[in-house]
């Protein structure tokens, strides 16, 4: 297997993760930030160290994304596959941050996945993409959804003979250690979706067998390449999150950002499903604004998301596979 292939394919996974990291920091912190329970800058400091060690705390959703999506390709034809869905998933990162748009870069990799694949006459195994993406994709913002909502309600019911300025005032600082679990398990969640890909490379290129256990080195180039990304920040995003939808109090930050960091951590434990943590967050921000009254959401807004995360999968697909084409017929 040529070298310089993989060396390429590996080097665009790590930016794809850096993309990730900037794109999807919002995720972590929009809502912190948004009620000044944190600055912008330590904030993005502590999303950027939990992601890193959010990455090794499990496999789970690694080999999901390597063995479970499609089958892994052979030779320098299955390198280019890798490549392209690669480039898929970065191209549709870039455009969506461009506008601000809180997109899943997990399903804009796996759109890619998928696109590439069938491009270049590789099984897709759809079992695994309904059932672990598909399926997750459609559940997990209705769970953010209620269980925002749910959450928020019995914060209002427990803390409603409370003072209001103590209650801010203590829920600002609660929202540290909520956002540090969110943050926890955006690395948790998407580190490993890179580090699948790379294991993919890896088996491609001779250099692990299939099944092998993720390398070190791998974790730790994901890791550290998702948290660069997440120092470097979303500004754009993070304003359509933290403020767009709807104007976030501490309480609503806390209740918003312990739901999406519990749906994460297990959905990663339980089911090994990679799901989006845009979706988690955003319909868990939904969920909580909603208890205020339905009409405090910006739900032209939402809808306008909800959008965004139906056309990621088929646009990255898309990219990728005309990315594919242009591959085949300058290399391959």
């Amino acid at each position: 297997m040529d070298t310089f292939a993989l060396v390429v394919t590996i080097g665009v996974a790590l930016f794809f993760t850096y993309t990730n990291g900037f794109h999807d920091s919002a995720n972590a912190i929009a809502t912190s930030v948004s009620t000044r329970a944190l600055t912008p800058r330590a904030a993005l400091a502590m999303a950027a160290v939990m992601n890193l060690a959010g990455a090794f705390m499990g496999s789970g959703v690694a080999k999901t994304v390597s063995e479970g999506v499609i089958q892994t390709p052979e030779g320098s034809k299955g390198m280019g596959i890798l490549f392209a869905a690669l480039v898929g998933a970065i191209v549709w990162n870039l455009i969506t941050w461009y506008f601000g748009l809180p997109s899943s870069s997990s399903h804009a990799l796996f759109g890619g996945m998928v696109g590439a694949a069938l491009a270049g006459g590789t099984t897709v195994y759809w079992d695994g993409v309904v059932d672990k993406i598909v399926i997750p994709m459609f559940v997990s913002p209705v769970v953010g959804l209620l269980a925002g909502y749910l959450v928020m309600t019995a914060i209002l019911w427990m803390f409603r003979r409370a003072n209001p300025h103590k209650a801010k005032r203590g829920f600002r600082i609660a929202q540290t250690v909520s956002a540090a679990g969110m943050a926890l398990g955006h690395g948790l969640q998407d580190a490993q979706k890179t580090m699948g890909i790379v294991v993919m490379a890896l088996v491609i290129a001779d250099v692990e067998d299939y099944g092998d256990p993720i390398p070190v080195w791998v974790k730790i180039a994901c890791a550290l390449m998702l948290s660069a990304g997440t120092y470097a920040g979303g500004w754009r995003i993070m304003r359509t999150l933290g403020r767009k939808i709807i104007e976030l109090d501490p309480p609503q930050g806390f209740a918003a950002e312990t739901t999406g960091a519990s749906i994460m951590f297990g959905s990663a434990f339980l089911f090994h499903a990679p799901i989006s943590t845009t979706h988690v967050i955003t319909s868990a921000i939904m969920g909580v604004g909603a208890t205020k009254r339905v009409n405090a959401v910006r739900w032209g807004v939402a809808k306008n998301i909800v959008l965004g995360w139906f056309i990621t999968m088929p646009a990255a697909a898309v990219v990728a596979a005309l990315s594919f084409g242009l591959v085949n017929l300058a290399v391959l």
